[in-house]
């Protein structure tokens, strides 16, 4: 657009990132900052003038980003961040399985609640910087909890090697992909529950399986070892001892199909 106005932009002369607070550039001649109130702070550049804007901006569930030049406040950009399809719907689910929800957020603590309040969320840590996400996961669990984490940015990567179960998003970035356990293909957060569903219903089956072998073997192999044959002269023919055997190999097989 700013090129069909025929207006032109100037080199950046000097740009340089601060992950997780925001950007800051030499532009024709003025120091430009694109950032957060916390950096702007750490920069000793005073944003009061403006809180006033930026609590109702905040309020209404948008995270705000504030333009500094040359030391002062020169603008405010507001962005809204749309949760994804079924993200209610799957905290509901969620919750209905017992299990507790925390979203973990660089955004600020207002816009972080107002989402999480709209999909049914009760816990937030909010203006978490990327690499202190990791940590928050290690603290839950320090707490004695099992924890899934879910991401598909750059950002979450390290929350997601730290988890006891990584879960990538597909559609997300590379490197969030690499890094998680479990990739789901399609970008629908549904799935995420039956991902957990299907991991109990596995573990279900294992222990099953488990107990009926060990069960099936501590009654068959000593009944066709001879021990009732000094009591009742029962001995077990080998064939049916064979038999026997294949019968408990099947069993376990068709309950883990069933």
């Amino acid at each position: 657009k700013v090129e069909e106005r025929g207006i032109a932009i100037p080199e950046v002369e000097s740009f340089s990132a601060i992950p997780g607070k925001g950007v800051e550039a030499r532009y024709n001649g003025s120091a430009i900052l694109v950032a957060n109130r916390k950096l702007l702070a750490d920069k000793g550049i005073d944003a009061s003038a403006a809180e006033g804007r930026i609590t109702q901006l905040e309020e209404e569930g948008k995270t705000v980003v504030l333009v500094a030049m040359d030391g002062k406040v020169a603008g405010i950009i507001a962005v809204a961040d749309t949760a994804k399809d079924f993200a209610a719907e799957t905290v509901t689910w969620l919750k209905r399985q017992g299990r507790q929800v925390v979203m973990i957020t660089g955004d600020n603590r207002r816009s972080a609640e107002s989402i999480a309040q709209n999909l049914g969320i009760d816990r937030v840590l909010a203006e978490v910087l990327p690499e202190d996400k990791a940590a928050e996961i290690k603290r839950l669990q320090e707490q004695g909890h099992a924890v899934a984490m879910v991401g598909d940015g750059i950002n979450d990567a390290p929350a997601l090697v730290q988890s006891d179960v990584g879960i990538a998003i597909g559609s997300g970035t590379d490197v969030a992909i690499e890094s998680g356990g479990v990739v789901l293909v399609k970008d629908d957060l549904r799935d995420v529950a039956r991902t957990l569903e299907l991991s109990c219903y596995t573990m279900r089956k294992i222990k099953q399986n488990l107990f009926w072998a060990f069960f099936y073997n501590a009654v068959g192999i000593p009944i066709a070892a001879g021990i009732l044959y000094p009591f009742i002269g029962f001995l077990l023919n080998p064939i049916i001892a064979g038999a026997a055997m294949a019968f408990s190999s099947v069993s376990v097989v068709s309950n883990s199909l069933s």
